[in-house]
């Protein structure tokens, strides 16, 4: 049986080692960070990975690039069939991403990334594996950005409200009541929020309930209900807004993820309450 606790592969003597785990919808890491780089992946469930710079929204067949010793937390959200590759960047040669990033999870990454479940944590050096190991590092950094990341301020006034709306997606508060909590005019709130994170502040709201919503939806929540858990008033706003956004209404893009998944490996270990993966 492999370890199940992270501690067990920052030191390995191999360039990337490969953990798996299973963990119960509902599941949270608290904040933490690693020695080494890592990549967060799931088959099923998504995961919700949030660091001082931003949050991140992972959905089936997509993954989470952290470069080592960034604190973050993960929030498991559906059963989530979890593989994790600990990566020493000094020990290889590819150019690794130095900031964090969503990245499309390719037919070939996706099944280089189960095989190495499969690889003993000390595999031989110079044979089959380490070359399977190295592949993956070349996908990582061939493979494109995907654009599921919310950026926060850093401003603790406005990061106070991006919270709020995190927690709450459905908060009906209009501009000028969040700018009174975060002690603000309308005009300088407006502006802050602006330059603080790129983007309005009506488009970074609209952005944090359509990552809500895709979580919900993993979660097997119809998508009427998700609708208005992420304040929306009516289903066809929810799924115009959801279309705009990924191209595809909700249950196709659903859908097309779970289609991909594949059937979770037997002899990993199980987790249903706080850990560090």
């Amino acid at each position: 049986m492999r370890s199940v606790e992270s501690s067990d592969y920052q030191d390995v003597p191999r360039p990337v080692a490969a953990m798996a785990v299973e963990y119960r919808s509902g599941s949270r890491d608290s904040r933490h960070k690693h020695r080494r780089a890592q990549l967060l992946y799931s088959t099923t469930g998504v995961l919700t990975v949030v660091t001082n710079e931003g949050t991140w929204t992972v959905p089936p067949q997509r993954a989470v690039w952290l470069p080592g010793g960034v604190q973050h937390e993960v929030i498991f959200r559906g059963d989530v069939s979890f593989r994790t590759l600990y990566v020493e960047p000094l020990a290889v040669s590819q150019p690794l991403p130095s900031r964090c990033k969503v990245i499309e999870v390719s037919e070939l990454l996706r099944s280089l990334i189960l095989e190495a479940m499969l690889v003993p944590t000390e595999y031989e050096l110079g044979g089959r594996d380490e070359r399977l190991m190295l592949l993956i590092l070349d996908e990582i950094v061939r493979l494109p950005t995907a654009p599921l990341h919310m950026r926060m301020p850093s401003d603790e006034r406005l990061l106070r409200v991006c919270r709020a709306l995190v927690a709450a997606p459905d908060d009906a508060r209009d501009l000028d009541e969040w700018a009174s909590v975060a002690n603000m005019s309308r005009r300088t709130f407006t502006r802050t929020f602006r330059n603080e994170t790129g983007l309005s502040f009506s488009d970074w709201r609209q952005q944090a309930r359509i990552f809500e919503a895709m979580a919900l939806l993993a979660t097997g929540k119809p998508v009427t209900t998700t609708a208005l858990e992420v304040g929306y008033g009516s289903v066809s706003a929810f799924t115009a807004m959801f279309r705009r956004s990924f191209g595809v209404a909700p249950t196709a893009y659903l859908n097309e993820r779970m289609d991909q998944a594949s059937p979770l490996s037997p002899r990993v270990g199980a987790r249903t309450g706080r850990t560090a993966p």
